[in-house]
């Protein structure tokens, strides 16, 4: 039988101040002194960044993200792009079949949505190659949609957080961390609310690692690494 603590969602404050303190900058992301002076994020690239992503690191993605935007800097030039073009320019990436989807995603967006994104996580998942993870992280970070990015490390951490208990069978143990989630991210949500939208950062988007360092030490207390 499933068992679990109830607590109440910790305080959103530290974990945003921390952010903005050590935020990593990265080329598809829109860094709190970008989002002060008004920048939002491109749902194009954060897109790319999603998909280049899965299965790879960050220092491999820069560069295959960079030369992308440089022959294709949105998402009606992929579209129209040769595959043949699209296939060589994601080489050595590998799992091809994100590169595919790549291109077919890019060209729905185009003939169905006329080059906009669906900006909430049902449209997002109508697309091709798009599942939940990668609805959910658009959603947050183009979008500033209350959406749980989800994953195992995620999970483990959120799990932990929120004293959900290990005999909790995996579906069940999986409804109550995405539950734990939402609740961070109505958290994210309140704190910010004052902000610009594009301000509100979902930190799910952040690295597992950075999340992980995040909850043992500011959670508690205590100053991160």
């Amino acid at each position: 039988m499933m068992t679990s603590t109830t607590l109440d969602a910790p305080s959103a404050t530290p974990l945003l101040d921390w952010y903005d303190r050590h935020h990593r900058d990265l080329p598809w992301r829109v860094s709190p002194p970008m989002a002060a002076r008004g920048v939002r994020a491109d749902p194009y690239r954060v897109w790319l960044s999603e998909v280049m992503l899965q299965q790879t690191t960050v220092q491999a993605v820069k560069p295959y993200f960079a030369n992308f935007l440089a022959r294709w800097p949105t998402v009606r030039d992929l579209a129209e792009a040769p595959n043949d073009d699209v296939m060589a320019a994601w080489a050595g990436l590998g799992y091809y079949a994100r590169a595919r989807n790549l291109k077919k995603c890019a060209e729905a967006v185009v003939t169905q949505h006329d080059g906009v994104f669906p900006d909430t996580e049902d449209g997002l998942k109508s697309l091709p190659g798009i599942g939940d993870y990668t609805a959910a992280a658009v959603a947050a970070i183009a979008f500033n949609r209350q959406a749980a990015v989800m994953d195992g490390n995620v999970e483990r951490v959120i799990s932990r957080l929120y004293a959900i208990a290990n005999s909790a069978s995996g579906r069940q143990a999986a409804d109550e961390a995405e539950g734990g989630a939402l609740d961070a991210s109505r958290q994210t949500r309140r704190f910010r609310a004052g902000d610009d939208g594009s301000r509100r950062n979902h930190l799910y988007a952040e690295t597992a690692g950075m999340f992980a360092l995040s909850v043992q030490g500011i959670v508690r207390g205590a100053s991160p690494a």
